[in-house]
């Protein structure tokens, strides 16, 4: 895993795999992207977008998923944000502590979605689609940032997600994302949730894990064999 630091902006490059294989058409021409975000409360419109995390996904050659690059900001609360207690306390954010290195809202959310545009862009999709552990309340949060600062250019799909609550459930009967990913035999740091790196993180893992475990299953389905090729490989 390599850390790089620029304009208070966290890229980790956490694929060791130095082949790129683009995904293309394997999600219909949507790249996943897992995101998390901290935010001051429960309410998209009124509450704080505090930190967000996003990791691109990538493939070997097999149609292997793997978590990839991620970057995550710290972001300062909008004008007349409500923050809640209860929630700080969870999180463990200091809205206004000096070393949290926090970004206004649109340069933030900017950041992110040049990323995002870059990885969309080099695996030949036409957006991306944000995957989250209660993937629609990540989604609010970031569209309603996205409406307040008037960005245009949105890399994201509008209301589609894929949720790992429902994945998980699938695969491993647990919808709590700890217990998840206990099931999934991936190691949880409870001391290290309600970050959104590490929340992102292991939520990339799951989804990645139980993507991979369909694949490698080759279920089939009634005339059809679940099976996806990389274009220009046998």
């Amino acid at each position: 895993m390599k850390l790089f630091c620029k304009h208070s902006v966290i890229l980790y490059t956490m694929s060791s795999h130095k082949d790129f294989f683009p995904l293309g058409q394997r999600f219909r021409g949507f790249l996943p992207v897992v995101v998390d975000v901290e935010t001051g409360g429960f309410n998209h419109q009124t509450d704080a977008l505090l930190q967000i995390a996003a990791i691109t996904i990538r493939t070997d050659e097999k149609g292997i998923l793997y978590p990839d690059e991620m970057v995550t900001h710290h972001i300062e609360p909008f004008p007349d944000a409500n923050l809640e207690p209860a929630s700080l306390e969870v999180n463990g954010i200091d809205p206004w502590h000096p070393l949290r290195l926090a970004l206004p809202e649109h340069e933030a959310l900017n950041n992110v979605f040049k990323t995002v545009r870059k990885a969309v862009k080099n695996n030949a999709c036409s957006r991306a689609i944000l995957v989250g552990h209660n993937a629609a309340f990540d989604l609010n949060f970031v569209n309603a940032a996205v409406e307040r600062c008037g960005i245009k250019r949105n890399p994201f799909h509008p209301f589609s997600t894929f949720d790992t609550v429902s994945l998980a459930g699938m695969a491993y009967g647990q919808t709590v994302l700890a217990r998840a990913v206990d099931a999934a035999s991936l190691g949880w740091d409870e001391n290290e949730a309600h970050s959104a790196i590490y929340d992102t993180q292991k939520t990339a893992e799951l989804f990645c894990n139980i993507i991979n475990r369909w694949q490698q299953q080759e279920i089939m389905m009634p005339g059809n064999a679940v099976e996806y090729k990389i274009p220009g490989n046998a």
